[in-house]
C-alpha cells in the first residue's frame, strides 16, 4: 500500500525556519530517489530538492544554500530543513519518488506560509 505523509508545515515569518518530514511506506521509499516538490497558488508544481538512497543531493537554484534535504533509511523518512525562508517559498510541499509520473499518487502535502 502506498503511503506518503508529509508534515511540519506552518506559518513563519520571513527569515525563519521549518523542518518538513515525509513518512513513506517501505515499498515507496526503498532504493528510490526521493524528491520534495512544491506548488504555489496559480503556479505549476516544481521539484525543489532530491536525494538518492546513498545521500547524493540536488537542489533547485531558488533554494540552494537555504534548504537541506536528508533521509533516514531506517525510518523510511525524508526531511527538508528550510532556513532563511522567503515569502516566495509559500506553497504546499509534497514528497514522492522522483521516478513517478505527474499523474501518479500524490500525498496530501503540507502547507508552508511565509509572511513578510
Amino acid at each position: 500500500q502506498v503511503q506518503l505523509v508529509e508534515a511540519g508545515g506552518g506559518l513563519v515569518q520571513a527569515g525563519g525556519s521549518l523542518r518538513l518530514s515525509c513518512a513513506a511506506s517501505g515499498s515507496v521509499f526503498r532504493r528510490n530517489i526521493m524528491g520534495w516538490y512544491r506548488q504555489a497558488p496559480g503556479k505549476q508544481r516544481d521539484m525543489v530538492a532530491s536525494i538518492t538512497s546513498s545521500g547524493s543531493t540536488w537542489y533547485a537554484d531558488s533554494v540552494k544554500g537555504r534548504f537541506t534535504i536528508s533521509r533516514d533509511n531506517a525510518k523510511n523518512t525524508v526531511y527538508l530543513q528550510m532556513n532563511n525562508l522567503k515569502p516566495e517559498d509559500t506553497a504546499v510541499y509534497y514528497c514522492r519518488p522522483t521516478r513517478w509520473g505527474p499523474s501518479e499518487y500524490w500525498g496530501q502535502g503540507t502547507q508552508v506560509t511565509v509572511s513578510s
